[in-house]
């Protein structure tokens, strides 16, 4: 069975989410029945977004895919933040992060070199947007590093000044860094085109159904992200779980499956540069664009979102980071190197569930 029809069936985990959380059903149960929900949501969104990108061209389509790459950890984030889990939204930022270098990446990988031996992409765009990737990481560390290398560290007002400037400085940088891309893309085409002026491509898509099919899948993702976040904080106490683990580990292992069975799907294809192009990038994304409207978004809510984090989950995403940049260098993946990236995510993910 192919992978759109898996998604399609999930499907029905929508109305049966609704119909549970409306007969007050068992917390944990609900919460897994709106994750189970949200995977096939997530998936069409982005399906959708990439045929909508197709017709407006790649400018407006790299700002749509910006705005709904990482629509489901955006919403479901909002909503956490709305609901006061300020360290549940923290812990899920670099969660994320952690999750799609370590175990999407990792996991590609690791199936891709089994199948393969070894794969290549091009060093040059890895290094560039892990380049980034390091930088947006250091940014969101600062405060952190701060307030331990001080006598008595930055007033929480000072901090959330900080967070405010560097929020706006990472979404200028993500601004020009979509200006680049597109910019270097659609010079590859133009030469393309030259060379090939037959190799042309169009598209009958519907925009008019696209967008109806956009919004009311969205609608969808905000309500069963209600239910997950109205569940989450009764489903920790009844588990167990801290709130370090189900937001640095659980969450994000869910909200970003799509991109791993993307990545994974892509390197047993032998497309290993289309893997770690979906996995740095929709990092990025949740680095240099999520987080920022994150933290412009708690203006206005009750307790603001601060770019100061655990210092334990600053080192475990540092770490992915570096990992990933050595990795990626010399432009090259085999099995081994997926077999690291998943050892040091357990460790990671034992780590973070013994943490008090």
């Amino acid at each position: 069975m192919s992978i759109d029809k898996i998604v399609k069936l999930m499907l029905i985990f929508v109305p049966i989410t609704l119909l549970a959380q409306w007969l007050h059903l068992n917390h944990v149960l609900v919460f897994l029945l709106s994750v189970l929900a949200i995977i096939p949501l997530a998936a069409l969104i982005a399906e959708t977004t990439e045929l909508i990108a197709l017709v407006i061209g790649p400018t407006f389509g790299g700002l749509l895919n910006a705005t709904f790459g990482n629509l489901t950890e955006m919403v479901v984030s909002i909503v956490a933040l709305r609901s006061g889990l300020i360290e549940v939204v923290k812990a899920s930022i670099l969660g994320s992060v952690i999750a799609n270098l370590l175990l999407g990446l990792g996991l590609s990988m690791f199936l891709g070199g089994i199948r393969f031996k070894e794969q290549t992409f091009h060093p040059e765009i890895a290094r560039l947007n892990a380049s980034a990737l390091l930088l947006s990481v250091l940014v969101l560390v600062t405060p952190s590093a701060i307030h331990l290398t001080s006598t008595h560290g930055l007033p929480e007002v000072q901090i959330q000044r900080f967070s405010y400037a560097a929020s706006l400085l990472l979404l200028i940088f993500y601004a020009l860094t979509i200006f680049f891309f597109n910019k270097k893309r659609k010079d590859e085409e133009a030469l393309l085109l030259l060379e090939n002026p037959e190799s042309i491509e169009t598209h009958s898509i519907s925009m008019g159904k696209q967008i109806a099919k956009l919004l009311s899948l969205t609608v969808f993702l905000v309500i069963i992200s209600e239910i997950l976040v109205g569940n989450l904080e009764e489903t920790i106490k009844i588990v167990g779980f801290s709130e370090l683990f189900t937001g640095t580990f659980l969450l994000p292992l869910f909200s970003g499956i799509v991109e791993y069975i993307t990545c994974i799907s892509a390197a047993t294809k032998n497309q290993m540069e289309l893997a770690v192009s979906v996995a740095i990038g929709s990092t990025l994304q949740i680095t240099l664009f999520v987080t920022p409207i994150l933290v412009l978004i708690s203006l206005f809510m009750k307790t603001p979102l601060t770019l100061e984090f655990n210092v334990f989950v600053i080192f475990a995403a540092v770490s992915s980071v570096l990992i990933i940049n050595s990795i990626s260098s010399d432009g090259n993946s085999n099995w081994l190197e997926g077999i690291l990236l998943l050892i040091f995510y357990s460790v990671l993910g034992f780590a973070f569930y013994l943490h008090p």
